[in-house]
């Protein structure tokens, strides 16, 4: 099992444990599944280590255990923070610095043609 993606988040996000950086990433990436279609979560998922893959591969599973229905496609940047606070239960700005510190881990595991067909599915 290869934790340096995680290893690095702790570093970047100035995390005090492996426990915060689990939480800050499966927030991140289970917020960013949330507002991608099924098809490139799939495609980023077989491009990350094991033990996050799988947070990619759903979007942000709420009450009753439910992936959401639908691609958040219409929201903003802190609408963003704001819901990867909510699932990480910290307060927004420490969910961004913490979401950023992922998505920087998640730049450099992904190849550039997939992070473009990411970013092409996100609002602008």
């Amino acid at each position: 099992m290869n934790d340096t993606p995680t290893v690095i988040g702790i570093n970047r996000a100035h995390l005090s444990s492996q426990i915060e950086a689990q939480r800050a990433t499966q927030a991140t990436l289970e917020t960013l599944a949330a507002y991608i279609s099924p098809k490139e979560r799939h495609d980023a998922a077989s491009q990350l280590p094991k033990v996050i893959k799988t947070y990619m591969q759903r979007p942000f599973l709420g009450p009753g255990k439910q992936p959401a229905s639908s691609p958040e496609s219409n929201g903003s940047l802190d609408d963003f923070f704001q819901r990867v606070s909510l699932r990480e239960e910290v307060p927004r700005e420490t969910a961004a610095e913490h979401a950023r510190a992922v998505m920087s881990v998640l730049r450099e595991a992904l190849s550039e043609g997939e992070l473009e067909d990411i970013r092409a599915e996100l609002p602008s």
